[in-house]
């Protein structure tokens, strides 16, 4: 490596270091990139819903807290569909019939179906290099999105979700927080 080529290292390692107290911290969030940043928070978004369907009875999960029937085992039941159809192309005719939880099942095979869909959709992601290319959805289809539209819109639809999923968790058992 030349001298300038190692300053120049040298300035970005700097530059990427952030100064907190007596102690410099070189992870920064959002430091690998646009498409690592973007997976990064839809992870948290995912863990977020995760975490408030555990443990939860499959009645209590089961049951609408709110007028809009909206409940925990429909959310990650949703959740599961739109992975699918967002980020593997699985066509979708009825999504009211595709988010609504099967009769009997526990939430605990919801969860891990869930848990399914995401590691089908992480194992597309892993292939993504270029957000700006158009993903046809469904494939064949005639709406057309940009891949960086695709990964935005999964994060706010797991965002929003993720808040109904605190709000209905604290109703059932008083549980806050992440």
């Amino acid at each position: 490596m030349s001298d300038s080529a190692a300053d120049q290292s040298d300035d970005d390692a700097r530059s990427r270091a952030v100064e907190t107290g007596d102690q410099a911290v070189t992870k920064v969030l959002g430091g690998a990139g646009e498409l690592a940043t973007l997976r990064e928070f839809l992870g948290y978004m995912r863990d977020g819903v995760i975490r408030k369907a555990l443990d939860v009875s499959d009645g209590a999960g089961g049951r609408a807290g709110v007028p809009s029937g909206t409940s925990i085992a429909w959310i990650v039941t949703h959740l599961a569909a739109a992975e699918r159809f967002w980020f593997c192309g699985v066509a979708v005719d009825d999504w009211a019939e595709v988010s609504t939880p099967p009769p009997g099942r526990p939430i605990s095979a919801m969860v891990a179906d869930y848990r399914d869909a995401i590691t089908e959709a992480d194992m597309v992601l892993d292939r993504w290099d270029d957000l700006d290319r158009a993903l046809a959805r469904p494939p064949g289809g005639e709406l057309s999105a940009a891949a960086r539209w695709v990964l935005q819109h999964m994060i706010t639809e797991t965002a929003r979700h993720a808040g109904h999923a605190d709000i209905l968790r604290e109703q059932i058992d008083g549980s806050v927080g992440r």
